[in-house]
């Protein structure tokens, strides 16, 4: 009686919303497969155009269902309704979580490459949507990842190239200063500046100084 009770109080209106990437039919029949005969699951619907599915059951514990989940298809899944009233106030005592906004450079040779990029990014557990603009060979990903791990991601599980050329929110001022450093650095030419300023000559400021015995006097 006390488990039905808690259930019902996480659940309900007896209705789990998900947020899950599908990209084919295949994708969403998979899920249902995962889902059928789980307990306390009496009704399940995919929706591929919104990238959800919707669990009906009013035993149906929306905690496990997700974990079930993210445990057989190893994708991303979010819990879009009920909210659970438990992880809210966990999330209160830690940190929020950063979310970034990523966009990249990769070279993408037709729609079945674009795609198959957008479905090993969704393999990343961090990761909430990918959009793909093949024309411009960019790709901008959205979720709690770190931008530097996504890339190694994206080389290891896609055997891609990545280049990020934009990302929300932006890098660190630190990083910021050690860029405008390594520009300085690299706009200081040794050479240029001996051919300008050779060593051993006076320059004009020094012809008229004291300490310079070969200086200029004004009589």
């Amino acid at each position: 009686m006390g488990k039905n009770e808690n259930q019902n109080a996480q659940n309900p209106e007896g209705v789990i919303v998900l947020g899950v990437y599908m990209h084919c039919q295949g994708c969403a029949d998979t899920i249902v497969n995962h889902l059928r005969g789980f307990d306390g699951v009496e009704q399940i619907e995919t929706d591929m155009k919104t990238h959800r599915v919707i669990v009906k059951g009013k035993n149906a514990d929306p905690r496990k269902v997700v974990d079930r989940l993210r445990k057989k298809t190893e994708k991303h899944i979010h819990l879009i309704s009920p909210t659970l009233k438990v992880e809210e106030k966990k999330e209160q005592k830690k940190e929020e979580p950063k979310i970034f906004e990523v966009v990249m450079k990769i070279l993408m040779h037709c729609e079945g490459c674009a795609e198959d990029i957008k479905y090993r990014i969704h393999k990343m557990q961090e990761v909430h949507t990918v959009e793909t603009d093949m024309k411009n060979a960019q790709v901008t990903v959205k979720g709690e990842f770190e931008p530097k791990k996504l890339v190694e991601y994206i080389h290891k599980k896609a055997g891609k190239h990545a280049v990020i050329v934009k990302q929300t929110p932006p890098k660190r001022k630190e990083d910021e200063k050690e860029k405008e450093k390594e520009k300085d650095c690299e706009k200081f030419n040794p050479c240029e500046y001996y051919q300008i300023h050779p060593p051993g000559l006076v320059y004009a400021p020094q012809l008229f100084s004291d300490e310079n015995p070969n200086a200029c006097s004004v009589m």
